[in-house]
């Protein structure tokens, strides 16, 4: 049974910080890609992150280029997101998905995800 529990989320002041965590389980998280993805209300999910296992590297959305890092600890089966400089418009439900975006595989699994709110 594959599990996907993203947690970390909270209020934070604009500027702030917070590191978000995915854990997983059910599957070989060693050799999958994965991704992180935010939905503001109302509006569709939209791609922030990914890590690739091929190449050992990472790839960012322009809106969180240079503030955001993600990260992995296979030991633990977790994925994290740090996330600096936060903005208003950075609030969003953010959620944790297996695979790379743009390839096949892409958000095959995905947990509820860790609400962020960006607000003074």
């Amino acid at each position: 049974d594959v599990q996907l529990q993203a947690s970390g989320g909270g209020t934070v002041e604009p500027g702030g910080s917070l590191r978000l965590s995915c854990v997983t389980s059910g599957f070989d998280f060693e050799t999958t890609d994965m991704s992180w993805v935010r939905q503001a209300p109302g509006k569709e999910p939209k791609w922030l992150a990914s890590t690739r296992i091929e190449i050992n590297g990472e790839y960012y959305a322009s809106a969180v280029q240079g503030r955001f890092t993600i990260s992995r600890d296979n030991a633990k089966s977790t994925l994290y997101l740090q996330m600096d400089s936060l903005k208003p418009e950075d609030t969003a439900l953010y959620i944790c998905a297996t695979g790379l975006y743009g390839s096949p595989g892409y958000f095959s699994f995905s947990g509820r995800g860790t609400l962020v709110t960006v607000s003074s």
